[in-house]
């Protein structure tokens, strides 16, 4: 009860907690409103509580109402959906958010350079710098398919159903949901993601702060905070095998020169002004990169964990 009701709060706080959501809904569902398992660890279907249903779905209306009605009273409910979920805004914004996406619009602009250069492409058919403009707005891509807000939400969907998957079939308490959440001091295997996430994820942020006094907060803050964890954690691990493997360990050391290179080279030649935003596709780029690496990686963690086979109690 309490989880939902704070869930519930927290998500009329910040949409961004609507991607977990699902997560939410299957393990309450699983764990609540289903009050017993079979000894293999499979639902026992005439344990379900209707009242315990009822009792969740009424937490989230009434927080929704609380938060919603005075929009809904002044007939401004539909502004306000616009303004959360903005898809005039274009698939990445000005912005590139180091997701599959921009790994996505990074292959279109690399296959329309080719296509140029083997001119299998029309070049007054081609709009100039679209996606690379820094300009909020939508666009569509010039040899892969353009993607519509459906098509995100359709891959978004399919992208958590592992994780969903595993919370109904392979349920493992409380620290199975977690994993879907959050992780890092479980064991040394999501001990290496989080890391991997967590400095990627990081980094990704340094464009936005982009002014010279920024450079050397954000340089010092991402630092401390990246040293600190890894040496946390592989003091917490240390009887185990290290948490990077070689090819994560040049990744993560790669992000140096990447910076060196961004802050430091790039303004001085003579690619600033032709292709200012080199040092943002290079970066959304590579911090995908990482980023997707942990998620693939987490995912098998995740569904080649036996599931825990004990009956629930009453």
């Amino acid at each position: 009860m309490e989880g939902a009701f704070l869930f519930a709060v927290l998500l009329h706080f910040k949409h961004i907690y609507l991607y977990v959501a699902p997560a939410y809904g299957i393990y309450l569902l699983r764990s609540y409103c289903f009050t017993a398992n079979k000894p293999d660890g499979s639902i026992r279907w005439n344990s379900f509580s209707f009242v315990r249903l009822i009792s969740l779905g009424l937490i989230v209306f009434l927080v929704s109402a609380l938060s919603l009605g005075p929009f809904l009273a002044l007939n401004q409910l539909p502004q306000v959906f616009s303004r959360l979920f903005p898809f005039k805004r274009g698939l990445c914004h000005a912005y590139w958010a180091p997701n599959f996406w921009a790994l996505y619009n990074a292959l279109d602009k690399v296959l329309s350079v080719i296509g140029l250069a083997l001119k299998l492409l029309d070049p007054s058919k081609i709009p100039k710098a679209s996606m690379t403009s820094g300009l909020v707005q939508q666009f569509q891509h010039t040899v892969l398919p353009s993607v519509t807000p459906l098509a995100t939400l359709i891959c978004t969907l399919i992208a958590i159903l592992p994780s969903i998957f595993c919370l109904w079939f392979k349920p493992q308490g409380p620290r199975a949901f977690l994993r879907c959440l959050i992780l890092s001091v479980g064991k040394a295997g999501d001990a290496s993601i989080f890391l991997i996430l967590t400095t990627a994820g990081h980094y990704s942020l340094f464009p936005l702060l982009f002014t010279a006094p920024e450079l050397p907060i954000k340089i010092l803050l991402m630092l401390l905070f990246t040293i600190y964890s890894i040496s946390s954690l592989k003091t917490l691990f240390r009887k185990e095998k290290p948490l990077f493997n070689w090819m994560e360990t040049f990744y993560l050391l790669g992000l140096g020169p990447l910076e060196v290179f961004c802050e430091f080279l790039f303004p001085f030649t003579s690619w600033k002004l032709k292709f200012p935003f080199i040092p943002l596709l290079l970066t959304s780029v590579y911090c995908a990169v990482g980023i997707i690496y942990a998620w693939f990686k987490l995912y098998i963690s995740v569904l080649t964990d036996p599931p825990v086979s004990k009956t629930k109690k009453q």
